[in-house]
């Protein structure tokens, strides 16, 4: 049971506008060759790290996921929703989805070839995100490969209506990436690159390439 406040409206949130979502993302990545090209240097350090599984966490209706299992990976999304999973399901019947949440990630130690967080860790608080990315330095193997992708800036917002015109509660946090940046080394993270630019996906994203640390 999600008993945390901005968790509870987060899954409330995405179940309420799963449908429209996955009409408005279905083919962002297309517009997006920067993005592109970091999934692809993902998943190609995935399999040199020695191949297996890769989670997508706040997998939303399984875009990403599919996108890495086309690069050849071993790919499988979670979410909080349960609405985005039942889509994704159905949009991409060949792929293994499941409920869960970064906050508690019920995966084993060390169980993972690489993690991505694609524009997930925007509805983390800041007193929330050393826990969550505790487990995603638990969850990786040593050398495993993390991307992040985010919106880059300062403050938070909330957003009260969301895709399709549907009502929701999410608020969206904004991160520098240099800040981000330093939360992962403190966390057992080497940041290998980052890149902050403009595109379908962001008015102003950022993405970060790291890898865990023994």
């Amino acid at each position: 049971m999600i008993t945390d406040g901005w968790l509870a409206d987060t899954r409330t949130s995405y179940d309420t506008v799963a449908a429209s979502y996955a009409d408005h993302t279905r083919d962002l990545l297309t517009r997006t060759p920067y993005e592109r090209a970091f999934l692809t240097l993902f998943a190609g350090k995935a399999h040199a790290a020695g191949g297996g599984p890769v989670a997508d966490v706040g997998c939303g209706t399984g875009r990403i996921t599919a996108h890495l299992s086309g690069l050849g990976a071993d790919a499988f999304g979670i979410d909080l929703s349960p609405a985005m999973i039942k889509v994704a399901r159905r949009e991409h019947p060949g792929l293994r989805f499941e409920t869960g949440t970064m906050t508690d990630l019920r995966l084993a130690d060390a169980s993972l070839a690489g993690l991505v967080a694609w524009y997930s860790l925007i509805h983390v608080p800041d007193s929330d995100l050393p826990a969550v990315l505790t487990h995603f330095h638990r969850t990786l193997r040593p050398g495993g490969p993390l991307l992040l992708a985010f919106h880059a800036g300062d403050g938070t917002r909330l957003i009260t209506q969301g895709y399709g015109g549907h009502p929701m509660k999410i608020h969206v946090h904004f991160r520098r990436p240099e800040h981000l940046a330093a939360r992962l080394d403190e966390a057992g993270f080497t940041v290998e690159a980052q890149l902050t630019l403009t595109s379908a996906e962001s008015r102003l994203g950022a993405v970060l390439m790291a890898h865990r640390r023994p």
